[in-house]
């Protein structure tokens, strides 16, 4: 077969989404809004590669979303996708795949970038068997999960299957006058508001409220936001993506003065109950590390962990310890984040969010 790499541009966007449609493989984050999104909040460079069987160049037979971060105190990387669990190569075959794996290393070194990170939510044999010349070095990182629970035909078969302290942590916040709604764009205040003091106080940078607003104009199809709240005073807060017969939650928080009132176990009932209801076949909680708290908050829900594979390839050599350094250098960080007033965190965060491939 012979294969030939094509950089393509929004004119190409419903060729390149359809492949992702009829792929069993594709998923929302490969979709093409997210180069406009992306490069129409943050400035990124996009560089979106498809590979085309020669003798029909009109027949997509794989794609590769690369998003250009580049910063120097973050570094300077191309990911698929940023911000994202998921995202890499979706090739119908291995062959494919490794033709776009060197494209990429190719866009990479003309870019003088020092790693490309690839994140898959399953194995690519064509790693192990691509051909990496010194002083390339390729990495895969498995530990960390997507938290996945798959879904009964109905809400009520789902309310029943839950341990009685289970339920009565659901029944709780409701006792106490909360109540949820679910929309759209129209709530965008109100997530926001909750998000920015949640990630205040995790200590942790915001994203630009720009980029969700661009988010939920881009894929208003797939997305909703659902609010947890009492009096018209949100408590809670998250926003869902639907895709095929998934329904994934990217972003979720709760304020942490109401924690007695249980608001985040209402939260995680109405995404459930909406995804059940919608006819999804599962919901994906998202990212977490085994063991961890995160981790066995979605675990008591019946969630099943599948590993993530995200492969590191590194351009100039041995990869350092990054999550050693990592812990190390936003430990001060992050304590002197969680001090400063919301209304500056939420100018200063969306600037380094941006820069931040996680």
């Amino acid at each position: 077969m012979t294969i030939f790499i094509k950089y393509l541009d929004s004119n190409a966007s419903e060729l390149w989404d359809k492949y992702v449609y009829d792929h069993p493989g594709g998923i929302l984050y490969h979709l093409f809004s997210w180069k406009r999104t992306i490069e129409k909040t943050y400035g990124h460079k996009t560089y979106y590669l498809a590979a085309f069987n020669k003798n029909s160049e009109e027949s997509l037979t794989g794609i590769l979303p690369l998003i250009h971060l580049k910063h120097f105190i973050f570094g300077n990387s191309l990911i698929s996708m940023p911000f994202f669990d998921m995202g890499g190569i979706l090739a119908d075959n291995e062959e494919i795949e490794k033709a776009l794996l060197g494209e990429a290393i190719k866009l990479g070194k003309s870019l003088n970038v020092d790693s490309i990170e690839l994140r898959h939510s399953r194995a690519c044999p064509s790693f192990e068997k691509f051909d990496f010349s010194n002083p390339i070095v390729c990495t895969l990182k498995t530990h960390k999960v997507r938290m996945l629970l798959k879904l009964p035909e109905s809400s009520e078969i789902l309310m029943k299957s839950f341990k009685s302290k289970l339920r009565s942590q659901i029944k709780k916040p409701i006792k106490e006058g909360l109540e949820s709604k679910i929309g759209g764009l129209e709530l965008l205040d109100e997530f926001y508001k909750v998000f920015l003091i949640n990630m205040r106080d995790l200590g942790s940078p915001v994203h630009s409220k720009k980029l969700l607003e661009n988010v939920l104009e881009q894929f208003k199809e797939h997305t909703r936001i659902l609010i947890v709240h009492k009096d018209n005073n949100p408590y809670a807060a998250s926003i869902v993506f639907g895709f095929k017969d998934t329904l994934e939650n990217p972003w979720s928080s709760s304020l942490q003065r109401y924690r007695r009132l249980s608001p985040n176990m209402l939260l995680y009932w109405t995404m459930l109950e909406y995804a059940c209801d919608s006819k999804y076949k599962y919901f994906d909680f998202g990212r977490s590390t085994p063991e961890e708290g995160t981790y066995r908050f979605k675990q008591q829900w019946g969630a099943q962990p599948e590993p993530l594979h995200w492969n590191h390839i590194h351009l100039n050599g041995k990869p350092v310890n990054e999550e050693a350094s990592e812990k190390s250098r936003f430990n001060i960080a992050i304590q002197c984040w969680q001090k400063l007033p919301v209304t500056v965190t939420g100018i200063l965060g969306p600037m380094i969010r941006k820069n931040i491939g996680l």
